[in-house]
């Protein structure tokens, strides 16, 4: 088994955790459901959840995975060894295979957009061209299968390189560019005519729009954005430097994946509300509604391509801790190398990742109860998989990891963050299990 890695920085870890959690989540999928719970009293929500449930998961799943320095599933065995936790580490790493088949696709998407601005293609089109030339491009199957496949190979081959030399090195480059361009996007979006209407839906809270349902999809929000309950935060917790200050990177990145998220909203409202879109568009909010927008734009053509090589930027810093989670698992237990692991792992997901994106073709019969591959796939993980390994995770670190050994590596050894460990650790075991239990039981429809 080839030596192990770990980040050689704080501002390579902080790149490499923040790429996992700054992704699709934050440019794609913030936006439209911000837009469709009422914008700023939403993101009150959200900021409230972020701190109180998600960061305290994440400073749980650093200390599983520091305290091990093994993949998920090791790191449960060797905690709790000759019990079925364990289970719960094969769960974190099946997630992150589920993920990336339909998150793949989906960054497949933007690598067609990217080339579409470009070539400025979105020029002169109709807000029903648009439309009818996405769904062209999904209906013809075998396009998204090409861009799910060359963007497997890109994400392969930056963890080919390992964990410093790979992740960190390329993370440490990706991430400042993404906030430089995100920045960029906000500062031209607030200048356009019209744009105060995007800015207090964003930032004036409607607390009438506060409901059951807002909390739970400001949670629900946050637990994907923030990569938790998949392995990948137990996966980047066992590179940790020893004498990291765990809080504090926990801290910073969740700041960063707040940030980039609020970014994310300052560059799409605002240019949604200037040209008479409603910003409650759903999904569609990105991959419909704002080329059209960049085509109206002055300077659209240069926007467009950043938003979107920005879009891609976002996927793959996350698809490569995904990645990893798998890899590792494969060179820790199955004594593979890292080549032939990639090699392995890559070319399962581009066959489960093109299974998705041909099962929207229509007339596909690549379904399960009536439901696409693709859609499955999303349901499953965001569902299902996320909120319940989520839920196991505190469980553990709460009720069956050692509170001397947890407090020592939340705390480095007494070095940081001493006083803040009491509160975590009464969050963890008391408060966040039944937070997550509704979230989850909400989920799957039994609340």
């Amino acid at each position: 088994m080839a030596k192990r890695g770990s980040f050689g920085s704080r501002f390579g870890t902080v790149a490499a955790v923040g790429g996992s959690v700054i992704g699709l989540g934050n440019i794609w999928r913030f936006p439209y459901v911000a837009g469709e719970n009422g914008g700023a009293a939403f993101i009150l929500i959200y900021l409230a959840t972020s701190f109180l449930i998600s960061i305290p998961i994440m400073l749980s799943e650093f200390s599983i995975g520091r305290s091990t320095r093994r993949n998920p599933m090791r790191a449960f065995n060797k905690l709790a060894p000759g019990s079925k936790w364990k289970l719960v580490g094969y769960m974190g790493i099946l997630t992150a295979f589920v993920i990336l088949s339909f998150y793949c696709v989906i960054a497949g998407w933007a690598f067609e957009f990217l080339k579409e601005s470009v070539f400025n293609q979105f020029n002169g089109r109709s807000a029903d061209q648009i439309r009818d030339s996405f769904n062209g491009f999904v209906a013809s199957g075998w396009k998204p299968v090409i861009w799910t496949f060359l963007f497997t190979v890109a994400s392969a081959g930056i963890v080919l390189s390992g964990v410093e030399k790979g992740i960190e090195r390329y993370t440490k480059i990706l991430m400042p560019m993404l906030f430089v361009l995100l920045l960029g996007m906000a500062v031209n979006s607030l200048t356009l005519d019209g744009a105060q209407a995007g800015i207090e839906f964003l930032l004036k809270p409607d607390f009438s729009k506060i409901t059951g349902t807002t909390v739970l999809q400001a949670l629900g929000q946050s637990f994907f954005s923030m990569s938790l309950g998949m392995g990948a935060m137990i996966t980047y917790g066992s590179y940790l430097r020893k004498n990291e200050n765990m809080p504090r990177v926990g801290a910073m990145v969740a700041f960063s994946d707040i940030t980039v998220a609020i970014l994310s909203g300052l560059a799409i409202f605002p240019a949604v509300f200037s040209f008479g879109i409603s910003p409650t568009s759903g999904p569609e909010l990105v991959f419909l509604t704002l080329p059209n927008v960049f085509a109206q734009m002055t300077g659209g053509y240069i926007i467009s391509v950043v938003f979107f090589f920005l879009l891609f930027v976002a996927a793959i810093t996350s698809s490569i801790s995904l990645l990893e989670v798998i890899v590792l698992y494969m060179t820790e237990e199955l004594r593979l190398s890292r080549k032939r692991a990639i090699f392995y792992t890559a070319s399962a997901i581009t066959v489960t990742g093109s299974l998705c994106a041909l099962s929207m073709m229509p007339g596909s019969k690549l379904s399960v109860a009536g439901m696409n591959l693709f859609d499955l796939c999303d349901q499953l993980s965001s569902n299902v998989l996320m909120p319940l390994g989520g839920l196991l995770i505190v469980l553990f670190t709460g009720w069956v990891f050692s509170p001397v050994k947890f407090r020592n590596e939340f705390t480095s050894n007494l070095q940081y963050g001493v006083k803040i460990f009491p509160l975590i650790r009464f969050l963890i075991k008391f408060v966040i299990p039944v937070v997550i239990a509704i979230l989850f039981l909400n989920r799957i429809g039994l609340l």
